[in-house]
């Protein structure tokens, strides 16, 4: 009895020594699950890095943005000469870092500038609602050649007359611009170019707008155009619609 009795408090013992061993392999699993969780954890941060890449870029092409923007701004107010990438960043509100980050070097910012200017511009034109008349005609074409976006224009003919690098690509974006603008005076008109001399007279109310952009540039012209404007206006009507 004495060893029936021994043998029971042995088995009670060993049954009290297996029993942390079963807590212990509970944690263990447990452990294993939090290890788990951690996973999850870093598949959700990566799902967070995938959605804040979008932002991130947003920010860079609104940074991008603002930076042309500005190139264009600072040409038609302080010309080339005064326009550094200095003072296109301050004008941004960005760092000279961050605006280098985007255009290294000066040559690179005012040739994306020229492609800007370009784009804007040929934007403008495809915008412009269809004007009741000549006149208002007239009017519509003249005010591209004198707002701020052709005084801009200006400085970088200015610019790539002195800058090789610059040349090129505005000399190439000039001509698209000058084919799109007469198109485009062609459809407002309503004129056939097939009729000798509609093509030359369109052609002329063109270089006369843009006359009137450079002589802007100087002096508030706008009270002369205004007559400008009108006269040219009734000449068309007589020499388009005979």
């Amino acid at each position: 009895m004495g060893s029936a009795a021994g043998a029971r408090a042995v088995n009670t013992r060993a049954g009290r020594e297996r029993q942390p061993g079963s807590t212990r392999g509970g944690p263990a699993g447990a452990r294993g699950g939090p290890a788990n969780t951690r996973g999850g954890s870093t598949g959700a941060r990566g799902a967070a890095g995938t959605r804040g890449a979008a932002p991130k870029q947003d920010r860079s092409r609104a940074t991008r943005q603002r930076l042309l923007e500005s190139a264009v701004t600072c040409l038609a107010e302080h010309g080339w000469s005064g326009s550094t990438v200095t003072v296109v960043a301050e004008h941004a509100g960005v760092s000279r870092g961050a605006a280098q980050h985007h255009f290294p070097t000066r040559e690179d910012l005012f040739t994306a500038a020229v492609e800007y200017v370009a784009e804007e511009r040929s934007r403008a034109l495809r915008e412009l609602p269809a004007p009741a008349g000549t006149r208002a005609v007239v009017e519509a074409l003249v005010a591209l050649y004198t707002g701020p976006l052709f005084r801009a224009a200006l400085h970088l003919w200015v610019a790539a007359s002195n800058e090789p690098q610059l040349g090129p690509r505005v000399t190439d974006l000039e001509a698209r611009m000058g084919r799109e603008t007469h198109r485009m005076a062609v459809d407002l008109l309503g004129v056939d170019e097939r009729r000798p001399g509609v093509r030359e007279t369109v052609q002329g109310l063109l270089d006369m707008a843009r006359g009137l952009g450079l002589a802007n540039l100087l002096t508030d012209d706008s009270a002369r155009r205004e007559r400008v404007v009108a006269q040219w206006a009734r000449l068309l009507e007589d020499s388009l619609r005979d």
